[in-house]
This record gives C-alpha cells, structure tokens and sequence, in this order.
C-alpha cells in the first residue's frame, strides 16, 4: 500500500508542475497566440491586445 500511495504523491507532485508550468504559459503574451484556441476560434491572433479586448466585451 505504501508502494502504490508513493506513486499517487509523485503523479500528483508531476501534476501540479505541469499545471503551473502551463498557467505561467498562458500567462505569456508573446506565446499566448500560438497555444490560445480561443484567439484562433475568435479570429483576433492579428490584432492589438487593445482590440483584442474590445472583440471579446461584444
């Protein structure tokens, strides 16, 4: 049981890496365009972050 509970701590340790290491990306304006889907659904990869608001307030 140890052996298997070991085994949810590291996957869960792994998991919350991951997760971070993701928010910090999308948190990244210069990256944001390339792994956001909603910016390509939305047609706005082109525009300034300005615009870019004012499309998603309509």
């Amino acid at each position: 049981m140890k052996r298997f509970e070991g085994i949810l701590i590291k996957l869960a340790i792994i998991q919350f890496v991951l997760l971070f290491i993701a928010q910090f990306l999308m948190n990244q304006e210069e990256i944001q365009p390339y792994i956001s889907k909603v910016v390509q659904y939305e047609g706005v990869n082109k525009l300034t972050i300005t615009e870019w608001l004012e499309t998603f307030k309509q």
